[in-house]
């Protein structure tokens, strides 16, 4: 995201300069005025996507074509030069940004950027040797980490038969500091469009230890083309224990489908659909097996990308748990933006719906319960040199419910220090 922000920024701040460039260029012969549906525009745009989606390399190939139908296109240039930088492959770079200059007017401040990225932005070229990886380890404090109850007190039983109950200092909110260290890995099984992802993060307390956690994440992903839609399958198994202790398995399919739709520059939209299974082998009544079918719509501009996402959720439970099967929804809405040379903000917010479909606990909680969570997160990333960001992220989670005993609120903040394929 990084790279790809820094990418837009740079060759969009200066398109009015470029632009007023490339027209002061002679050209041997005349050309058609441009327009949405030339060639060489919308090879630009499937290009750009590519780079969202990943796919360097093949955006590359893609750049190189819009430069042989059009030569003065001082975007695909920058993009090129930048995605060769990217690859690991300095020389090519070291010659683009050369042509770059030496076709342009670059005014001063684009001169700068390009030398600052031409000292700074070809590394290791992680993409040429196969391999993606980041690692990240954290330091941060939450008021809630046990996830207690605001209310200290709730009722159970229906009419004359009602108690109110207090509830033991164990289960109201409990606040410590914690250390976490995240790292994953994504490698391209050879060129059959297949990747490999492994994901794994450990978080422990300093005083609540029986809230530590750990989790383990496999999978495999390949995209396929057919008829113009990109569709991108995933597979992945998942293990997450708790105080040291197996607590939860998780197998997963997912699907994205972007249709071959022609929309405005900048915007995207992709269908999505989940299939998973979650087993608790601790508390087997828990174990469900949920569907996800939503849309993912994204819009991005010089300096940020929105994305919003919705979806519909469907639980089949186990026969013996408590509300029985449940439905609900999932929406988010997430910015990234570009705030200075080295600093990228974030910030985003989620809400999720359940309501079950059966009373929670005949003769004791007589309702349906219904879970209305809404968490807000905002960070602030800070590259301090090439392949090493310092990250300084808040997160609110308010969980609202029909059930008092499950109300809860949680506030964390954490600074991680975060390195990349160097």
């Amino acid at each position: 995201m990084k790279r790809l922000l820094f990418c837009a920024a740079l060759a969009a701040a200066s398109w009015p300069c470029l632009a007023g460039a490339q027209e002061s260029v002679p050209d041997p012969a005349p050309t058609a005025a441009a327009t949405p549906a030339d060639p060489q525009d919308e090879l630009y745009r499937a290009a750009l996507r590519a780079l969202a989606d990943g796919r360097t390399e093949e955006a590359a190939a893609m750049l190189r074509r819009v430069l042989v139908l059009e030569p003065r296109h001082a975007g695909a240039w920058m993009d090129l030069a930048i995605s060769e930088c990217e690859l690991g492959n300095a020389a090519e770079a070291d010659r683009l940004f050369g042509e770059l200059q030496h076709r342009f007017a670059l005014p001063p401040g684009m001169l700068e950027a390009v030398a600052r990225y031409r000292a700074t932005g070809c590394g290791k070229p992680a993409a040429r040797e196969g391999s993606v990886w980041l690692l990240a380890a954290t330091r941060g404090h939450d008021d809630n980490v046990n996830q207690g109850a605001s209310d200290p007190r709730f009722t159970i039983g229906t009419g004359s038969t009602q108690t109110e109950y207090e509830l033991d200092p164990a289960f109201l909110p409990r606040a410590d500091s914690f250390s976490q260290l995240a790292v994953s890995w994504l490698r391209p099984l050879g060129n059959t469009g297949t990747n490999a992802i492994v994901q794994a993060y450990s978080r422990w307390h300093d005083e609540v230890r029986e809230q530590d956690t750990a989790s383990v994440l496999g999978a495999l992903e390949h995209t396929w083309k057919p008829g113009g839609w990109l569709l991108r399958g995933t597979a992945a198994l998942g293990y997450v224990t708790l105080d040291r202790t197996l607590y939860q398995r998780q197998q997963q399919l997912q699907a994205r489908i972007t249709p071959p739709w022609k929309l405005p520059a900048g915007a995207d939209f992709a269908l999505s659909a989940n299939v998973s299974r979650v087993d608790y082998p601790t508390r087997p009544a828990y174990d469900g097996n949920t569907v996800e079918l939503g849309g993912i719509a994204g819009y991005r501009t010089r300096r940020s990308l929105t994305q919003l996402t919705l979806t519909r959720l469907h639980d089949d439970s186990s026969d013996d748990r408590p509300g029985g099967d449940r439905d609900g929804w999932f929406g988010s809405v997430q910015w990234v933006g570009e705030a200075a040379e080295n600093v990228t903000l974030e910030a985003g917010a989620t809400r999720q719906r359940w309501h079950s479909k059966t009373l929670y606990s005949p003769g004791l909680i007589e309702t349906r319960r219904l879970q209305n969570t809404t968490t807000l997160r905002t960070a602030a990333n800070w590259q301090l040199r090439p392949h090493t960001t310092l990250v300084l992220e808040w997160r609110a989670t308010l969980n609202r419910e029909n059930i008092s005993l499950f109300q809860y609120n949680s506030h964390a903040l954490q600074l991680s220090l975060r390195w990349d394929n160097f």
